[in-house]
């Protein structure tokens, strides 16, 4: 009889043991199950140049298929815009959103190996949050991640990652990323 038991990400496992209980105490709450968590985590990617050049949102999906480890969904215009050339329903942008056990993995290694590897880093800021417990950062490389190998790609492009929690209020979402280690300023 062998027992399958598929192992916790690393992230996962340390917000169970660590990062609710603290919390708990931290923001003066009665059971854990009111401790905020991550919900989901959505990698965006927009390509403007898409439009002139079409091989660069092929790269732009590979990369972050490549990031993620999972299939990205093409973003189209909704509307045109004469000034930029676009019409109406044109590719011009790709997207991923990660739940589970994949929104950890990608997590831990954003906060362990990503982050670290931004030139000039002072720290994230502390104001992009959104109000509603949901934190926004744009990344203006992609090749800070270990999977972008830079000879395969012809630009370096950036995203946005926007971090989706169940905290209700901003103070919230603050305590329960700093807990997770994402690296804020102290300002």
């Amino acid at each position: 009889m062998s027992t399958d038991t598929k192992a916790l990400p690393r992230l996962k496992e340390k917000y169970k043991k660590q990062v609710a209980s603290a919390l708990k105490d931290r923001l003066g709450m009665k059971s854990v199950m009111q401790v905020p968590k991550l919900e989901k985590v959505v990698v965006n990617m927009g390509v403007g140049r898409a439009i002139a050049e079409p091989k660069l949102l092929d790269e732009a999906v590979m990369c972050l298929e490549n990031i993620t480890g999972q299939k990205a969904v093409v973003t189209r215009s909704r509307n045109a815009i004469s000034n930029f050339k676009l019409r109406e329903n044109m590719p011009i942008g790709c997207k991923v959103t990660l739940r589970g056990d994949r929104m950890y993995e990608f997590m831990d290694r954003l906060i362990a190996v990503a982050i670290p590897r931004i030139r000039d880093f002072k720290g994230l800021s502390r104001k992009s949050f959104d109000g509603k417990g949901n934190y926004a950062m744009g990344i203006k490389e992609n090749t800070i991640f270990m999977e972008i190998d830079r000879d395969k790609i012809s630009k370096i492009l950036g995203m946005d990652i926007c971090v989706c929690t169940t905290a209700q209020k901003d103070e919230h979402a603050l305590a329960l990323l700093e807990e997770l280690g994402m690296p804020f300023r102290k300002n």
